[in-house]
């Protein structure tokens, strides 16, 4: 649900490493292929890609259990299902279980769009140990992601210069250099990935799943979409209701909004995880170190980002902290409670001006390692959404919605506002207002809201419970903080999910765990 200058709905994938053994070649002619019988060549991981994340070959797990890594052949263009192919990356771990008790394969999206699930999977595989009993853990890099045909845009020398550029125009100078800047991006996407760009879309990837259902050799598909994940697995539902068998959405997106509605509700999210965050910190026993009271801890922060907008601090040397650095770092780390302790240390610093956590934190949420590369889930994230989005909004229509923007999140309001005219030169026009989950028919999908979510507002569930259709969904509520349920460790939610994936049983209408 971002752009390069948005906040994505996202899983973080700060400690993520991984793999992906290399991509067959793509634009294979696959005329009077039968795709569904292809064999998967199962190997060992290798290191990432740059486009990836970089780092290592993912460790085995505490049970000495060794990732292995594939890749499945997709029709580029789903309208010409026998025409060229991509090769979409794999990954997975097979069931600790006796394989009498083996369920399938349980097929993880982590959210972006963008993410790489063959490096995010690894990170948290520990996690789902249990859910390992039954089920082997499969993730994949979806077109477009990662080792999947990646998009690619900017250099890495060239995406240090576009962030460290102002987001948050205040100025009509300020504005035509965003939108400018905006202008080459998309330019850049198109020039350097142009036969990708028009089969990047949503309903694509659903289509991919259905091929590696069959392809795994499960006869239904068992899912965990996490963030935008649930979308892509509300649209696998919409598409292939007879196809699914268990499914969990946590994280959940509100599949009935459009763009300006979802940045609005992502601007009132994470303005309330700033609240609580700040809350927190001050009702604490041992003094708060960056305020006395909530308001005065926001207020400092206010006055940080003013004074970032007319003078940068040192960041991460040669690159300064700018006033958009800073509210991307902020919002990294309200992506997870755990992720508090480094924001309070991190503002300390700035304002004792050094901006290096901050820094650190808003490379996070750009995709850059510590070596200076980049993966390449900004240049994915944008041309997913803007593939699926279809309105195109203007800088003038931006400057008529601020104040309500501004009411809704002082912080990142304007910063969420901006992000609106990421798609407007995109070269690929958009397909929907909104996605279409409508799934009659299907078997019933366990849904998971979290009242604290920053990034998926817990209104987001019942909307998707809405428009799954009658029947369809079983709700479950998490009052808690951070983006998602399962993974707070909270063993309410975890003992909801797993008893689902599990055993098929659901959780009694409207049971709410804290």
């Amino acid at each position: 649900m971002a752009t390069p200058f948005r906040l994505r709905a996202a899983v973080l994938t700060t400690t993520a490493v991984l793999l992906a053994a290399p991509l067959s070649a793509c634009g294979k002619d696959t005329q009077n292929a039968d795709l569904t019988a292809q064999q998967l060549d199962w190997k060992d991981c290798s290191a990432p890609s740059e486009a990836e994340g970089g780092g290592s070959a993912p460790p085995p797990l505490s049970n000495g259990t060794r990732w292995e890594c594939a890749t499945m052949q997709a029709p580029l263009d789903w309208s010409r299902p026998k025409g060229d192919t991509i090769g979409i990356a794999l990954i997975r771990a097979r069931a600790s279980g006796p394989p009498s008790k083996r369920i399938g394969s349980l097929v993880f999206n982590f959210g972006g769009p963008g993410g790489s699930g063959v490096t995010t999977l690894p990170a948290f595989g520990g996690d789902y140990a249990t859910l390992r009993t039954r089920y082997d853990l499969v993730s994949f890099d979806p077109r477009g992601v990662g080792r999947s045909d990646p998009v690619e845009c900017k250099n890495d020398a060239q995406l240090d210069a576009y962030f460290q550029q102002d987001a948050t125009p205040d100025d009509a100078t300020e504005r035509a250099q965003l939108i400018e800047r905006t202008k080459q991006f998309n330019a850049a996407c198109e020039k350097n990935s142009q036969r990708i760009l028009p089969h990047v879309r949503t309903t694509d990837a659903a289509r991919d799943m259905d091929l590696m259902r069959q392809v795994l050799g499960d006869d239904k598909l068992y899912y965990f979409g996490i963030s935008y994940g649930t979308e892509l697995g509300g649209v696998y539902a919409h598409l292939f209701p007879k196809n699914v068998g268990r499914a969990v959405f946590d994280a959940v997106v509100d599949p009935t909004q459009n763009p300006e509605q979802s940045a609005l509700g992502q601007a009132r999210g994470f303005q309330l995880a700033l609240d609580n965050f700040a809350e927190d910190c001050t009702s604490k026993t041992t003094e708060c170190p960056i305020g006395d009271t909530p308001q005065d801890v926001e207020a400092r922060i206010a006055q940080l980002l003013h004074d970032l907008d007319k003078k940068p601090i040192p960041g991460i040397v040669p690159r300064q902290l700018t006033e958009t650095a800073a509210t991307n770092g902020i919002a990294q780390s309200l992506y997870s409670k755990d992720f508090w302790e480094y924001l309070t240390e991190g503002l300390e610093q700035a304002y004792d001006g050094d901006g290096r956590i901050l820094m650190l934190l808003s490379d996070s949420m750009n995709g850059r390692s510590e070596n200076g590369e980049y993966s390449n889930i900004v240049a994915a994230n944008t041309a997913i959404n803007c593939a699926d989005q279809k309105p195109r909004y203007t800088a003038d229509f931006v400057e008529r919605r601020l104040p309500e923007f501004r009411a809704a999140s002082p912080l990142f309001g304007d910063y969420l506002a901006w992000g609106m005219v990421s798609c407007t030169d995109w070269p690929v026009p958009g397909a929907a207002d909104h996605p279409d989950v409508s799934a009659h028919g299907s078997a019933p999908i366990l849904v998971v809201g979290n009242t604290g979510d920053p990034a998926t507002p817990y209104e987001g569930a019942r909307k998707m419970v809405e428009a799954l259709g009658e029947g369809v969904a079983v709700e479950l509520t998490y009052k808690g903080q951070g983006h998602g349920a399962y993974d707070s460790k909270n063993k309410c939610v975890q003992g909801a999910v797993n008893a689902y994936l599990l055993d098929g049983t659901e959780p009694k209408a409207g049971k709410v765990c804290s």
